[in-house]
């Protein structure tokens, strides 16, 4: 019987941005044997949403940090979300007052949009509703159809 549900162990980050690139090796080597297509789908939103956590929020100061979680569902979608250490006051969201010209000549704000392009579904949780101490933010990417699960997957991976 192949697992349905799996839920691989947190990773904790410093909120800078130069832990990219980490955040990119680990994602990478926690889906071996997924599809290439999926896991660079992945690490692209993984790219955006980790960054988005570094520079918006509490996350990216003296000491912070950024929280990656990942889980597939139902065999068939990969969850990965990134929680920040909140203090941006404000949720994440897709700016819509803008006309076509200003979109155009935008350098940033354009991450969520690939995000919402590239995903199944996005959202955000607030992790503490009544203050901002911060919010999970999570992307939900599926696997092409008919996609073999890598043998031996567990219901709970260990990343360390």
């Amino acid at each position: 019987m192949s697992v349905q549900r799996a839920f691989w162990e947190h990773r904790t980050y410093p909120g800078n941005l130069a832990q990219l690139r980490q955040v990119r090796q680990d994602l990478a080597t926690d889906l071996t044997g997924f599809p290439d297509e999926a896991v660079e789908t992945l690490v692209l939103c993984a790219s955006e949403l980790f960054a988005n956590a570094c520079k918006y929020t509490a996350s990216g100061q003296k000491d912070g940090q950024v929280i990656r979680t990942l889980c597939l569902r139902r065999g068939r979608l990969l969850r990965l979300g990134f929680t920040d250490d909140g203090g941006s006051g404000r949720i994440p969201q897709i700016p819509t007052e803008r006309s076509d010209d200003e979109w155009n000549w935008a350098e940033g704000q354009r991450g969520l949009l690939m995000v919402q392009e590239l995903s199944t579904a996005w959202g955000y949780d607030l992790t503490c509703p009544w203050t901002d101490t911060g919010t999970h933010t999570w992307a939900l990417i599926p696997l092409p159809s008919g996609t073999a699960l890598p043998p031996g997957l567990k219901p709970y991976i260990f990343t360390r």
